[in-house]
Parts: structure tokens; sequence; C-alpha cells
């Protein structure tokens, strides 16, 4: 009798040591095992996309926190500095210029919700020059001129961007001619830029000056010589807070957030 009582003691035991530990294995499970992916965890919408629109998305982004308490943490540059880490935790991506996301969607489709893309604000090209216009650059004519240096950008949403406007006037051959330096970014273009001084335009976004006003003039074109591209937005397939996101977008909209574009360039 003392024998059964015994085993039958034992078996219970086992049985309940089993379950606690199989609690405890349960318990411990990382949070991210629940959540991969995922910046719902740490509540952050995080938004990535080229360093043109920067200064007014990330300027909104501050207004639209400290309206609703929602962090917006944005990144921008060139798209191989964050494309990795985009492809796990973003929730919005955006463009220098339409033609750019597409190209963004048509290298990494698994990323975009194409039926949330939407147009924010256009912005001019205009031509960027040396402080005090040393050499006098008040047209695209001018860029034709013998000893004139000219830095172009062939991508980052410029690409063909000073060709369209040549183009319109005659100019392709001359400022063909003139072009010193073509490099593949933006920030390749403001490091080439700052070090070489003998660089004296660079055909680019108005916006640009507005980022690099100590070294820098702008001359802007008249109006029916400007060429405008647009800066798409949207959401990412991945994103788990779409409510929140679209929300951001959507301020993005807003009369308040257009007044911000305007201050850094944009029409």
């Amino acid at each position: 009798m003392k024998k059964i009582v015994f085993l039958s003691a034992l078996f219970l035991f086992v049985i309940t040591a089993a379950g606690l530990s199989a609690y405890a294995k349960m318990d411990r499970k990382p949070a991210s095992q629940a959540t991969p992916n995922s910046s719902q965890s740490d509540h952050v919408i995080r938004v990535y996309g080229p360093g043109g629109p920067l200064g007014p998305i990330k300027e909104a982004a501050e207004h639209f926190s400290a309206e609703t308490g929602i962090k917006v943490v944005v990144t921008a540059g060139p798209e191989g500095n964050w494309i990795g880490q985009a492809k796990q935790d973003a929730d919005i991506i955006f463009g220098g210029s339409e033609y750019m996301l597409q190209d963004f969607i048509f290298n990494h489709p698994e990323m975009i919700d194409t039926k949330s893309r939407t147009e924010l604000y256009p912005r001019a090209a205009g031509i960027l020059v040396r402080k005090g216009n040393p050499k006098k650059i008040e047209s695209l004519e001018d860029l034709t001129k013998n000893g004139v240096k000219i830095l172009d950008v062939n991508g980052a949403g410029q690409l063909g961007l000073w060709e369209d406007m040549a183009g319109r006037k005659g100019l392709i051959e001359g400022i063909s001619q003139n072009i010193n330096l073509s490099v593949k970014s933006s920030a390749e273009a403001i490091e080439r830029w700052k070090s070489n001084s003998s660089l004296d335009a660079w055909i680019t976004y108005e916006s640009w000056h507005y980022r690099l006003q100590d070294v820098t003039d702008l001359v802007e074109l008249p109006e029916e010589e400007k060429l405008y591209r647009g800066t798409p937005i949207a959401l990412t397939k991945i994103t788990d807070q779409k409510k929140e996101a679209q929300q951001f977008i959507d301020y993005l909209k807003t009369e308040e957030s257009h007044q911000i574009f305007q201050k850094w360039g944009w029409k």
C-alpha cells in the first residue's frame, strides 16, 4: 500500500514539474519573437528616403509629434545607407521624385503599398553657384560659356534634369561640353562641391540651396524655364502601424506642412 502511495505521489510531482517548466519557457520567450520586423513595440513611426526632402519632412515630423504624441524618426540619405534596416522596420518610404520612388518599387517590389502612394509637393530646378556668383551666371545660356565648370548629378531624382531644361532652349551641346564632373548622388555632389572650389555651377533643385546656404547662391530661372518634379510618399507593406503612419502622411498634406515645405524651397 505504501509503495502505491509513493508511486502516485512521485508521478504527480513529475507531471507538476513538467508543467511548471513549460510555463517558465513560455514566459521567457523574447518579445521580439512575437513581433519580428516591427516598430510597433517601441511606438515609433519610421520613415526612410533620399536626402533631398529630409529638411521639410523632418521639421514636419517634429510638429506632428508635438501635436499628437506619436514619435516619428526620419532617416535619409543614399539608399544603400539605410535599405537594410528599412526592410526590417520601415513604415513609410518617400522619394526625391516620382521616377525615383518608381525605381525603388521596381528594385524592392515586396516593400511598397502602391495603393497608398501619394504626391506631396513639387519642387523646381535652378542653378546653384558659388557665394557671390563670381562667374556672373544668371541663366542657362551662361552655362555654355567658355571656362564654366558644371557639376552634374546623374541620379538621385536628378537624372536627365539638366538635359530636359537645356533641350527646350537648344543648349544641350553647349552645357554638355561644360560638365566637368558627374556623380551618382546628391551626397557625393555636396562633398565634391565643398572640396573642389573649381566647380562653378550645379543644375539641381532649388531646395538644395536652403540646405547649403553657407556655400551656395541660388540663381532662380524664369517660371517658363523652370522644370518641376514631384515628392512621392507611400506606406510600406510591412508596417503594423498603418493607421498612425497614414495619419502622418495626411498631416504632410495639410496647409501647415505645405508652408514648411515652401520654406525649404518647394512650390
